[in-house]
């Protein structure tokens, strides 16, 4: 069985050598470029190595050692630095036994510290803590219309079958492909995510499958794409949609076939993996409109999971907020910032058209000019002038002053959850006063 590692610098480059480098000699690798990736990925599944540069830009490697060594202290830690770094390594391996490669190491240099690490490993009873897991990896909620959502993840989780993932964007459609893979018997396997709407049309087709020596200009080397990458475990391909028509002809190949040609190949190699793709366009009126091809279109959908906006799943701000905070808390140095009531009304009022994403940057906006909580005067202006509704009561508009109060004081009693004597308080009146005015 191959191990997993996972690597963390801020330099793409030396992400793809070191990745390279391991992956020729039978490893699975994934990748992060900063501290809080490096932890998301952490959550979903335990490798059985971290790399990790010191110096990276916002949160350094220094602190996710030292995260590491407090929630996983039995995951093994190689430190990778350059000289002018030097000094920041040592001060982190004071704090335990972590290894050590200055830069630039070579190929051989790099497998034995790999190599060496991982033997002295293999006999320890490895345990590793899952406190910061919820029901299913990665996904916070538990709003109902998450259920069908669960319930689909964990019918495909343990078999290859392909999955359609569709959404708005920015509601989690790849935490729901990671889920899959890591919460079922394939999760020892790589995970490769593909955005195919980020790939410039032209390359998408070699950065899939690869290409042959000479197969283009530019191509001064063979190169295996990520469908081998990913062989014997998943393949996500995100935005399915800006796919075009002769990479959907490979791609209804890869799923009818069971194999692929490389760019400029001739001889297919065979593949046996599982296809996750998403799209938050509507794939069926691209087939209608002739924009994507209705045989692919029905291969891809056989397993269709619909992730729900966060407009539908309100009960879950709370604890998506409170995640949010604790994500972002370590790259900002805080520690114990809560949030208001009056922000948290403010947040679960509005019907957010960016979904889990426009939440996310909200809080983490919220967190880097807030001391102790988030208000509502750390929120965007745009969140906390607009109309707000409490159980679809609205904001008073431009009414009689005596239907202005009707609705004021209806507000503040859903504020309450009905309690007539917080409501009386906060209105500074008394309760008789309150009920009397309701008749």
């Amino acid at each position: 069985m191959k191990s997993d590692i996972l690597i963390v610098d801020d330099s793409k480059d030396m992400l793809e050598v070191v990745g390279r480098q391991l992956e020729a000699n039978g490893f699975n690798t994934f990748k992060a470029t900063n501290v809080i990736d490096a932890v998301d990925l952490l959550k979903l599944s335990i490798p059985k190595l971290l790399i990790t540069d010191i110096q990276m830009p916002g949160v350094d490697g220094g602190k996710l050692v030292k995260y590491v060594q407090k929630h996983f202290p039995d995951l093994p830690i190689l430190v990778i630095t350059g000289y002018p770094s030097i000094d920041a390594a040592v001060e982190v391996l004071k704090d335990g036994h972590i290894d050590y490669l200055t830069k630039p190491f070579t190929h051989s240099e790099l497998s034995e510290s790999v190599n060496k690490i991982l033997n002295n490993n293999a006999s320890k009873d490895i345990q590793f803590s899952h406190d910061s897991f919820v029901k299913i990896k990665g996904i916070v909620g538990k709003a109902k219309s998450l259920e069908n959502t669960f319930y689909l993840i964990d019918k495909t989780k343990d078999n290859r079958v392909t999955v359609l993932i569709t959404g708005e964007s920015g509601t989690g459609k790849e935490l729901v492909a990671r889920a899959i893979h890591y919460e079922g018997k394939f999760s020892e396997n790589p995970f490769i995510a593909v955005n195919c709407g980020a790939i410039p049309e032209n390359l998408l087709e070699a950065e899939l499958f690869g290409h042959e020596k000479g197969a283009f200009t530019g191509a001064t080397i063979s190169r295996e794409g990520f469908f081998l990458a990913a062989n014997n475990g998943t393949i996500f391909l995100d935005e399915i949609g800006n796919a075009p028509f002769n990479v959907q002809q490979s791609l209804l190949r890869a799923i009818q076939e069971k194999e692929i040609i490389p760019v400029g190949g001739r001889k297919p190699k065979k593949i046996n993996l599982r296809i996750i793709a998403a799209t938050n366009s509507n794939l069926f009126e691209m087939v209608e409109h002739g924009k994507f091809r209705e045989d692919l279109y029905y291969r891809l959908n056989v397993i269709n999971i619909k992730v729900p906006p966060l407009r539908e799943r309100k009960i879950d701000i709370k604890p998506l907020v409170e995640h949010f905070i604790k994500k972002h808390s370590l790259e900002l140095n805080k520690k114990n910032i809560i949030v208001n009531q009056e922000a948290l009304v403010v947040l679960k009022n509005h019907n957010w058209p960016g979904n889990i994403r426009e939440l996310e940057n909200v809080v983490h906006q919220a967190l880097v000019i807030c001391d102790d909580e988030i208000k509502v005067k750390h929120l965007p202006e745009y969140l906390h002038l607009q109309p707000y509704t409490i159980n679809n009561i609205p904001s008073p508009s431009l009414k009689s002053l005596k239907e202005a109060e009707l609705e004021h004081i209806r507000y503040v009693l859903a504020y309450c959850n009905n309690n007539k004597t917080k409501a009386a308080e906060i209105l500074g009146i008394t309760r008789k006063t309150l009920a009397q005015k309701l008749q």
